[in-house]
């Protein structure tokens, strides 16, 4: 595996992780992770792909500016690595703020990718719109995040007791995510500006991403896309995720529950995402 630094269109550069040969594969991580979550599938999509795994902007080993944290640009950033890498078109794969930022790309730059996988999320529109007291307890650090400031002053210097307790709470196997991984995670996050980037992505969502995902409700994605969520653990995002996914494609919505998988799929049930994603857009089939 090699690794290397894109510099982006304003200036943030973004570290990424690079393996394989073949069709271009962009996986995009979600919190509180980095890149580092594909460790367990890279090598098997290697086989058929140049893998490329970067951290997004705020994350892991790339900058963490004050701003930025929209979709919209997060998306811009990607496209900016798929360019300078000559992935183009590419099979995009994005797990939780890392698929928000997947789905804002197939809208803004539809010609970069062929094909889109979302892993365990629904529209961030949807989300919002629909949130009642069930899903308002399970996803209660939505909104811890969005207050301002203070969940930067409570888990300052208590970085592993906040992420520990949500790997654990969010996995269905907390085991999946090995300590080395937990190790790796926390080096990221103790770093200067790190958490505060993560609650930015999620202000964010509150704020510009909803206000862009309401407006664009009738702009379609046109590639074919999977939907895979987790089966076992925490409630859904929607109670229909291909039905939820389906009115906001123009292309073919296919998709399932994982398994004995929580929220952490790429890591739990490792072999179960790259079968589903060979069997979507195997080299063979693109």
């Amino acid at each position: 595996m090699t690794r290397g630094v894109v510099g982006t269109r304003d200036g943030i550069r973004l570290h990424y992780r690079r393996l394989g040969r073949g069709p271009g594969l962009v996986l995009l991580h979600g919190y509180p992770q980095t890149g580092h979550m594909w460790r367990k599938v890279m090598p098997v999509l290697a086989e058929q792909f140049t893998v490329v795994a970067p951290d997004l902007r705020g994350y892991g080993d790339s900058d963490r500016p004050a701003a930025g944290y929209d979709k919209r640009t997060m998306a811009a950033d990607v496209a900016d690595v798929i360019a300078a890498l000559g992935l183009a078109p590419v099979t995009l794969v994005g797990h939780d703020r890392g698929a928000r930022v997947a789905h804002r790309l197939a809208l803004d730059h539809p010609a970069l990718l062929t094909r889109l996988v979302l892993l365990d999320i629904a529209p961030t529109y949807d989300v919002f719109e629909r949130t009642d007291r069930v899903s308002a307890r399970a996803r209660w650090h939505w909104f811890f995040h969005q207050v301002p400031d203070l969940p930067e002053a409570l888990t300052a210097g208590r970085e592993d007791v906040y992420l520990r307790f949500l790997y654990r709470s969010w996995a269905w196997n907390p085991a999946a995510i090995e300590e080395e991984a937990i190790q790796e995670y926390l080096r990221c996050f103790r770093q200067p500006g790190a958490m505060r980037a993560g609650f930015e992505d999620y202000r964010a969502a509150a704020s510009l991403d909803f206000e862009h995902d309401g407006a664009d409700r009738d702009r379609k994605i046109g590639v074919p896309t999977l939907v895979l969520w987790g089966g076992a653990g925490r409630v859904p995002q929607a109670a229909d995720m291909l039905g939820v996914w389906r009115a906001r494609c123009a292309g073919p919505v296919t998709g399932h529950a994982v398994p004995d998988s929580g929220h952490f799929i790429p890591e739990e049930q490792p072999q179960a995402v790259v079968d589903a994603i060979l069997a979507f857009a195997g080299a063979g089939d693109a």
